[in-house]
């Protein structure tokens, strides 16, 4: 077989350079949505959506919001300011603005969490298994050194270690934990909380997850220390202790266990105690969650809201504080995505490009949730109505 001989720098090349085939023009329609949110398709501005398939049209009139994922997940699409543009959308409202197919699909997905105890026992460990059992390397990779997966403290910080230490700080005191004490810490994560309070503050902590990777690391991480640290349910949970601490857990307990998680740590509880709840809160109350955070990062998740919380500590205890410092949040987000992407050359032959792009749309999105003020990051301070104590909190 003859082969052909190859062009010389000598030799001319008539042949047409390729040209790239034009970007699939956008449905009028969705085009019309997005500009309520001041976002063109193919527009050149670092927010706009930047399309590759014209598949991705389709599966965006399927199911909105999960299809807008799966498509940025299987490279149909780019943009190169994720989180600005998860910004406009949000401030635009364009979860209402689902059209055909998907706005039938977001009734249904509405109906389910409204009908269906999606956090109950048999659920408890879907998110432990999905999520928080992903891989302890990429979590390391991400956090800081004590590994706390939740939102840091950046009034005096400049970076992410020293906001995550001035956070666990703040509750630390906020406590008003003593040497001696017992503490319980319910989602304990990977046993950051439970360490720093026993090594600074002199208390016994007693710990629960539902993630066995995480429970293997976080056991490492506290021995040698007053921490037990167990795989359980919150509702299996006997004792009682003087302090009580959720930290970034309560967002999975969904509305329909609000009374079943409260009146579990009023019974945990020591009658002066104190209750510390760190959560993740939205704007305004919702019966559903984002399909698309459902199916691939935090399944059957449910964000409270005030009004939720606070008809669900009625009669169990009192509201002594209510801090909101959401904005922290949005840095918090886009520290981890800085370290998750530096740290990437050693992640990706273990998970390839589209986990990269289902963790990048993770952050960024969530990013854009706080940045537009729909998402809130709350730490409340429960007691008892029979505590003696006056309580005075603190920043």
């Amino acid at each position: 077989m003859q082969q052909s001989s190859p062009v010389s720098p000598l030799t001319t090349d008539h042949s047409s350079p390729a040209v790239s085939p034009p970007p699939p023009e956008p449905p009028k329609v969705l085009q019309d949505v997005l500009s309520r949110a001041d976002v063109l398709i193919n527009g050149p501005r670092p927010w706009d959506i930047q399309v590759h398939d014209k598949h991705m049209y389709e599966r965006v009139f399927a199911s909105w919001s999960l299809g807008l994922g799966e498509s940025y997940m299987d490279g149909e699409w780019d943009c190169e300011q994720l989180d600005e543009l998860f910004t406009r959308l949000l401030r635009a409202d364009m979860g209402s603005a689902a059209l055909g197919v998907a706005r039938i699909k977001l009734i249904a997905e509405h109906l389910r969490h409204k009908l269906f105890n999606l956090q109950s026992k048999n659920r408890a460990f879907e998110v432990g298994e999905q999520h928080y059992d992903a891989g302890n390397d990429v979590f390391e990779a991400m956090l800081d050194s004590r590994m706390i997966y939740s939102c840091a403290y950046w009034e005096n910080a400049q970076t992410l270690e020293e906001a995550q230490l001035a956070k666990l700080d703040m509750i630390c005191r906020k406590l008003q934990l003593k040497p001696g004490e017992t503490l319980l810490d319910i989602g304990c994560g990977w046993g950051g909380l439970a360490k720093f309070a026993a090594e600074n503050y002199g208390v016994t902590v007693t710990g629960v997850t539902v993630s066995k990777e995480q429970l293997a690391l976080a056991q490492e991480r506290v021995k040698g220390l007053p921490v037990q640290l167990l795989l359980q349910d919150y509702r299996d949970l006997q004792g009682s202790f003087d302090k009580v601490v959720s930290v970034g857990m309560f967002e999975h307990v969904g509305p329909k266990n609000y009374d079943t998680y409260f009146s579990n740590v009023q019974r945990l509880m020591a009658p002066d105690g104190i209750f510390l709840l760190h959560t993740i809160g939205i704007a305004a109350t919702s019966q559903s969650t984002d399909p698309w955070i459902d199916r691939y990062v935090f399944p059957n998740g449910k964000l409270p809201s005030a009004r939720e919380i606070a008809s669900a500590v009625e009669h169990r205890f009192i509201i002594e504080d209510w801090h909101n410092f959401g904005a922290d949040y949005d840095r918090t987000l886009m520290a981890w995505w800085d370290r998750f992407e530096r740290a990437w050359p050693t992640l990706q032959e273990r998970y390839g490009t589209r986990f990269y792009r289902m963790w990048k749309y993770y952050l960024m999105c969530c990013a854009g949730f706080f940045r537009s003020r729909e998402g809130q990051l709350w730490q409340v301070m429960l007691t008892h109505p029979q505590r003696k104590d006056t309580y005075r909190s603190l920043r």
